[in-house]
């Protein structure tokens, strides 16, 4: 079923999601919030407590997304080859986000064209981002676009390719799974602090290779795109780790390498400013173009990736 995840994944670079479709993530997220809630209620509230629950919502979680592909792709087999080639298909539009992070990152970059005020450009940048947008400036509405890129590429992009090349779809939902749970538990506050430990745990894990694969995919591609690729590698072997995750620094780093920029930072979530040191030179100001830029270089290595991951294995497998 090789040709139906390459036409699938195709796809996803041309079309956005459609809304009137309830799409794997929003289930998944559905999921682990009722196994959250469960887990809490049968675990004391102790930190032991709470860490035990997010193990076990985890595990849970990503073994559900995990069976309910493989069962339905087994039966569908069964039953038709279309059928089959058509679950394909669905599941790997579904699996990576090439076409939607890129849409929503120009959403932002034309709300700061069209509205001088820049309500608009934060309202369209606060759906893609977890920090507070109300008090960021026109520089800091493009620094949050770029970075959310560079990091939703590995996340979004890199990470669910590899795992699909490695292990189909039931793995790549699976991967889908963790880093859905990071993003809805993975936060150092009072409500998730000894809950999402294990989701944001095994997530550093998972990420671990698509992390570093991604920020190399960034640094190969840039000179076709007339990026700075001596600053991208000197930025990135200097702020990888300039980062609370050890993950999106790699991207982020590159990033801002290659752009010239300087990202990250202290921001706000949730009314509490959190201190977070810099990444990258502040040789120029940011512009408005550089969310262009950061696009044209997500479309880039999502391309590597689909020869990479997606196409090549198409060619062996029909050939060898």
């Amino acid at each position: 079923m090789s040709a139906a995840v390459l036409l699938g994944v195709c796809c996803d670079f041309v079309f956005r999601d459609p809304k009137c479709v309830i799409h794997p993530v929003t289930v998944i997220a559905w999921f682990a919030s009722r196994c959250r809630t469960l887990c809490r209620r049968l675990f004391s509230a102790s930190a032991a407590g709470e860490r035990i629950a997010g193990i076990v919502t985890v595990f849970l979680t990503c073994a559900v997304s995990y069976v309910v592909p493989a069962v339905v792709l087994f039966y569908a087999a069964r039953i038709s080859p279309i059928l089959v080639y058509i679950a394909h298909a669905v599941w790997a539009f579904q699996i990576p986000a090439v076409r939607g992070l890129c849409a929503a990152c120009l959403d932002v970059h034309r709300a700061l064209a069209a509205d001088p005020t820049l309500d608009s450009a934060r309202n369209a940048l606060a759906r893609i981002v977890g920090r507070d947008t109300e008090c960021l400036n026109r520089a800091g509405i493009i620094r949050a676009t770029v970075e959310t890129a560079a990091e939703n590429t590995c996340d979004g992009i890199v990470a669910p390719l590899f795992f699909l090349c490695i292990g189909g779809i039931p793995l790549a939902m699976c991967y889908k799974a963790v880093n859905t749970m990071d993003s809805m538990f993975g936060y150092k506050n009072e409500e998730f602090y000894y809950f999402g430990w294990a989701a944001a745990r095994f997530d550093d894990i998972c990420g671990f290779i698509p992390a570093r694969i991604s920020a190399l995919f960034m640094l190969l591609v840039s000179p076709f795109l007339h990026l700075n690729m001596v600053n991208g590698w000197r930025i990135f072997l200097r702020d990888r780790y300039c980062h609370a995750s050890p993950n999106a620094g790699q991207t982020e780093a590159a990033a801002a390498g290659l752009l010239g920029i300087r990202l990250a930072g202290s921001a706000m979530y949730d009314g509490q400013l959190e201190e977070k040191p810099y990444i990258g030179d502040n040789t120029r100001p940011a512009e408005e173009q550089d969310i262009l830029r950061i696009i044209q270089l997500v479309y880039a290595v999502s391309f590597v990736c689909l020869c990479l991951f997606v196409l090549i294995p198409v060619v062996l497998t029909a050939y060898v």
